[in-house]
């Protein structure tokens, strides 16, 4: 199988960049890459590794590069050796200059400022982080924005995680079956609540394959395929009863699950807001 070279070049830390790559790559089954990874490439001299790179392993070059002597640099050298360069951000930031009427700052890295949207971030993967399976369940869940529920191995820690790095508080509270969920976290009104379900037998995979590496390989009824059933069935008609959006991962990747829970969370936030006038009138 022919293996084919990527350079991926980036004067961030190419989180963007490898973002794209990795969705499309994801839609060509079979094909053998190797990625050539270069990032935080903000000065000639850093180049120069990049480009010796490029000669020695010629393949696609992708790049993020806001610079424009960088990525004409880039490109020249790219055009020498015959090799494809494809600027990732240029067709973006040529239309919304046209459409602004303005021209981009060029300058690398501005996502990843010390500024309030990057540690209001930090403040959300510290707080998902005190708040996972139930810890701290009596203690500031009123501060979260979302509120996970879900059996064991429904994928609500990485979820928690996923959204606390789009600057969204995430806590997660396990049900357990045959113990009443927690009044004081029923009481709260702010919070979105969101469960998560998933079928029987991707449970009982995930859970077989979690106490393998816990070295744990004797049959427990948290792998009885008759006993996570019924634990599923009333797992559902408990947040059915509570009203709660139930989203099923039997099928779904956590960025999936977590794009969903935003788009319900800004719903929820609408409709929180247009309450809160009312409520202080009623008080």
């Amino acid at each position: 199988m022919t293996r084919f070279h990527l350079h991926l070049i980036s004067d961030s830390t190419g989180g963007t960049l490898n973002s794209v790559i990795k969705a499309c790559l994801a839609q060509f089954e079979g094909v053998e890459t190797e990625q050539h990874f270069w990032p935080l490439i903000r000065a000639p001299r850093q180049l120069q590794p990049v480009l010796e790179g490029i000669r020695l392993n010629p393949g696609i070059v992708f790049y993020t590069l806001v610079d424009e002597g960088l990525a004409k640099a880039l490109e020249k050298h790219c055009q020498a050796l015959g090799v494809p360069a494809l600027s990732i951000l240029q067709p973006v930031l040529a239309q919304m200059s046209e459409t602004f009427h303005m021209t981009s700052r060029a300058e690398p890295g501005l996502q990843h400022q010390l500024n309030e949207e990057y540690f209001a971030r930090m403040d959300a993967v510290d707080y998902a982080l005190h708040h996972d399976d139930g810890q701290k369940s009596d203690r500031d869940l009123g501060a979260a924005d979302v509120i996970l529920a879900g059996v064991s191995r429904t994928s609500k820690t990485p979820t928690c995680i996923y959204l606390a790095n789009r600057g969204v508080k995430a806590a997660n509270v396990p049900y357990v079956p045959g113990v009443p969920f927690p009044e004081k976290v029923l009481q709260l009104k702010k919070p979105l609540f969101v469960a998560l379900s998933a079928s029987a037998d991707r449970l009982i995979e995930i859970r077989r394959n979690r106490l393998q590496q816990l070295g744990e390989g004797r049959t427990t009824d948290y792998l009885d395929p008759a006993r996570v059933e019924e634990e599923v069935i009333e797992a559902r008609r408990f947040y059915n009863r509570m009203g709660w959006p139930v989203i099923d991962v039997t099928r779904r990747s956590v960025e999936e699950t977590a794009a969903e829970i935003l788009a319900l969370l800004e719903l929820h936030r609408e409709a929180y807001a247009t309450k809160q006038p009312k409520e202080k009138e009623t008080a």
